[in-house]
């Protein structure tokens, strides 16, 4: 059973204010917890409606009813388990290889399935503004798919970052060059703008290399790519290159 104070707790964990207090997020999903636990994540505790998960102790797990999953979970259709961990001490940046930069990315789905594109295509350190959604938003958890164990998360002043950078730095861009014809650098920072607004004017004075993914369809009216779609298609022209 969940205590009236669980519950509060956990639901307040929604909210980033109240993941900043706590130090703790939360994760659902077998998948996900499942990674988690495997990874330097410190389990709070654990809430299953399972028999499973034999490895964590029993003091920190809780056999409740789906019921009370319903009560502390953040999705329409709760899964079989929540997990509350520990927000960890955020590590040193990585500043060489491939970095890529987020500039005010506000979509929990778009940043769970970047960092996922990272996991995937080797890119050790993710770097955020400090407008971009919060890593440890419920929604940006789910969609990670446990790839948040793997990558490095840093939020940062992102203009400070890249003034200051000795690598090179490319831009998506509707005007920018194309990147299907462009030599493509083994190492630098790459930036993907804001969902409705693109890269900011104050970053896009630091880009030193625009990039642009071509239009091939016949009336070309669609304006844009969805920015983790745009990220996938970057990211593997990067790593094709190599």
């Amino acid at each position: 059973m969940v205590s009236k104070n669980q519950i509060k707790l956990i639901t307040s964990l929604q909210q980033k204010k109240y993941r900043f207090t706590n130090k703790l997020f939360f994760a659902e999903g077998v998948k996900v917890i499942q990674e988690l636990l495997q990874s330097n994540f410190e389990l709070e505790h654990l809430y299953t409606t399972q028999n499973d998960f034999e490895e964590v102790l029993s003091a920190k797990k809780t056999v409740i009813d789906d019921n009370d999953l319903k009560k502390i979970s953040a999705l329409s259709s709760p899964n079989s388990c929540l997990a509350v961990f520990k927000v960890p001490v955020e590590k040193k940046m990585i500043e060489s290889g491939l970095i890529l930069a987020l500039d005010s990315i506000r979509d929990p789905g778009n940043l769970g399935t970047i960092l996922r594109l990272c996991d995937w295509f080797g890119i050790h350190q993710l770097v955020c503004s400090k407008e971009t959604v919060d890593i440890y938003n419920p929604k940006v958890v789910q969609a990670t798919m446990g790839s948040i164990a793997r990558v490095n998360v840093s939020y940062t002043d992102l203009n400070a970052f890249i003034s200051k950078t000795k690598l090179p730095v490319f831009g998506t861009f509707m005007d920018g060059v194309n990147i299907y014809k462009t030599s493509l650098s083994q190492e630098g920072i790459i930036i993907m703008g804001n969902e409705a607004n693109g890269i900011s004017a104050e970053i896009e004075k630091l880009v030193q290399n625009r990039l642009t993914i071509p239009r091939f369809g016949e009336i070309q009216k669609t304006e844009s790519l969805n920015v983790a779609t745009a990220t996938a298609i970057i990211l593997s022209e990067f790593r094709r290159n190599s």
